[in-house]
């Protein structure tokens, strides 16, 4: 795929992805003993992050965020990459943390325009170690 990816956290996942109608802010927004969007103003209030690729234009929200996200992590219910549209170094901060507290990688990569667009709720997405690339499968039916 000749996408554009810039690497924020490096790691392997694969996952279905969950695209984000709006950002998402994991403090206050994410509930990381269940993996569950628990803002109710947020769009998405009641869906489950875990086991799934997290797709949104960039993080919302306080630094608390990235502990939040650390300990979701650390739990097992995050999400197991999150592909943003712009950097966001709060979120590249919570990813980094759990990396480096608990040894459990969060891929969180950037991607150009072109292909952040295509990345629907519902396709299968894996990213490479190297970041070097994306592999994507037609959504599921």
């Amino acid at each position: 795929m000749g996408s554009d990816i810039e690497v924020l956290v490096p790691g392997e996942a694969a996952g279905t992805v969950l695209r984000l109608e709006e950002p998402l802010s994991f403090w206050g927004g994410l509930d990381p003993a269940t993996g569950n969007i628990i803002d109710h103003r947020h769009s998405q209030v009641g869906e489950k992050l875990s086991d799934r690729v997290l797709v949104m234009e960039h993080g919302r929200g306080s630094s608390s965020s990235s502990g939040v996200l650390a300990e979701a992590i650390r739990l097992g219910t995050a999400p197991v990459a999150i592909v943003l549209a712009e950097a966001d170094m709060i979120v590249m901060l919570g990813a980094l943390a759990a990396h480096e507290l608990y040894g459990i990688p969060c891929p969180v990569v950037i991607v150009d325009r072109g292909t952040f667009d295509t990345l629907v709720t519902g396709t299968a997405l894996a990213i490479l170690e190297d970041g070097a690339g994306l592999q994507i499968q037609s959504p599921k039916g």
